[in-house]
C-alpha cells in the first residue's frame, strides 16, 4: 500500500506541474469514468495483499514484506532499461535512500499492524498517511499549512484514537487494546500509526525527488527494501518459505496482486485526476472491512466505526482538496468550495 500512495504523490506533483505551467492533462473522453474504475479495482488488489498478510500466520510480516518487494522490483527494471535512466543519480543519492528507507519501514510495520490487529482498524490508520503529510511538508519543506490541514490532522487523530483505544487514555471503561493479554495486539496499532508517520515523510521526500522519472525511484526503492527485509528477516530468524503449498500459492499472488494493484492505479492516475483517485481509492478501507467479516469474523465496535468515520472523512476531503485545486480560477464549482483551498 506505502508504495502505490507514494507513486499516487509522484503524479499529484507532476499535475500541479501541469497546472501551473498550462499543460495539457491526457483525458479519456470515450470513457470518462474508467480512471475511477481502475483506481477501485486498484483498491481492491491492495486490500487482498493485505488480507493475504493476515491470513497467512505461519510466515513472518518481514518475509512477506520481502516477497512483496520482489513483485513491485521485478516489474520496474524494464521500464528503468527502456527509459535508459541512470539507476543512481549522484546528486539524488542521499534522498533516494532515505525516500527508501522510509517508504520500506511503513511497508513493513504496516505489515505488522496487519497480522497483529483487526484488518480494517490498520487499514484505516495505514490509510491516513496523506493527512499527516502537510505537517511535515510544512517542517522540512517550508510549505504552507492552512486551517483546513490542521483540522484534518485533528480529526484523524481523534479517529485514530477511537480505533486504537489506548488504555492510557480509556483505561478499563471499554474493551482497549492491550488489555487481557492482547499486547501484541497494542503493539500493532503502534506499527501501524508509525507506518503512517514513515510514510508520510516518504511523501515529503518524493516531493523533493520530483523531478526524477519514477521508474528510477521504484528500482532504487524496490532494491533497498527487498535488502533491507532481508536483513531484519534473516535476524529474527523469519527468512523462510512456507512449506504449505496453498500458502506459496498465496505467496505468488501477493506479489501479482501488489503489480496489478500498482499498474492499475498508474493507468487511473494517466486518465483520471489525482483527486477524484484518491477518494476512489479510499475504497480499499470498506474491502478491508469486507474481508474483516468474511474471512476472520471479526466485528468492528461502534468505535472503530466512528473512528473510522471521522478518518475516511478526512482522507476524502483531502482528496476533493486536490480535485478543486486543479479546477480553473473561474469555475463554478471551485468557488463553492473555496474553502477546501485555504
Amino acid at each position: 500500500m506505502s508504495e502505490s500512495l507514494e507513486l499516487q504523490q509522484l503524479v499529484d506533483d507532476e499535475a500541479e506541474e501541469d497546472i501551473k505551467f498550462h499543460r495539457p492533462r491526457p483525458k479519456c473522453r470515450k470513457y470518462p469514468c474508467l480512471g475511477i474504475i481502475l483506481a477501485t479495482l486498484s483498491a481492491l488488489f491492495f486490500s487482498l495483499c493485505s488480507a493475504i498478510v493476515k491470513w497467512m500466520s505461519d510466515v513472518d510480516p518481514m518475509a512477506l514484506a520481502a516477497y512483496r518487494f520482489i513483485g513491485v522490483l521485478l516489474p520496474t527494471i524494464p521500464i528503468l532499461i527502456y527509459k535508459q535512466k541512470p539507476c543512481f543519480p549522484k546528486d539524488k543519492r542521499i534522498m533516494l535512500i532515505l525516500r527508501s528507507f522510509t517508504g520500506s519501514t511503513a511497508l513493513m510495520l504496516s505489515f505488522y499492524a496487519f497480522r497483529h490487529m483487526p484488518l480494517s482498524d490498520a487499514s484505516v490508520i495505514v490509510f491516513s498517511v496523506p493527512v499527516f503529510t502537510a505537517i511535515f511538508a510544512r517542517m522540512f519543506l517550508k510549505e504552507p499549512c492552512g486551517w483546513f490541514n490542521i483540522v484534518s490532522v485533528i480529526v484523524t487523530l481523534v479517529g485514530v484514537i477511537l480505533i486504537t483505544r489506548p488504555p492510557v487514555i480509556f483505561g478499563n471503561t471499554i474493551d482497549s487494546l492491550g488489555e487481557n493479554g492482547q499486547a501484541p495486539e497494542m503493539w500493532g496499532a503502534v506499527a501501524a500509526f508509525s507506518s503512517t508517520l514513515f510514510g508520510a515523510n516518504a511523501f515529503v521526500i518524493l516531493r523533493a525527488l520530483k523531478d526524477v522519472h519514477f521508474s528510477v525511484i521504484m528500482t532504487n526503492f524496490g532494491t533497498f527494501a527487498l535488502v533491507q527485509c532481508l536483513i531484519v528477516s534473516f535476524f529474527i530468524g523469519a527468512l523462510c518459505l512456507p512449506v504449505c503449498g496453498v500458502d506459496r500459492y498465496l505467496i505468488v499472488a501477493l506479489a501479482v496482486f501488489s503489480f496489478l494493484g500498482q499498474i492499475l492505479l498508474t493507468i487511473a492516475l494517466q486518465m483520471e485526476q489525482a483527486g477524484p483517485v484518491a477518494i476512489a481509492r479510499s475504497t480499499d478501507i470498506i474491502y478491508a472491512f469486507i474481508w474483516q467479516v468474511i474471512f476472520f469474523n471479526e466485528v468492528p465496535n461502534r468505535f472503530s466505526i466512528i473512528g473510522t468515520v471521522l478518518v475516511m472523512s478526512s482522507v476524502i476531503l483531502t482528496g476533493l482538496r486536490k480535485w478543486v485545486l486543479t479546477l480553473p480560477y473561474e469555475a463554478p464549482m471551485r468557488r463553492k468550495l473555496e474553502f477546501l483551498t485555504k
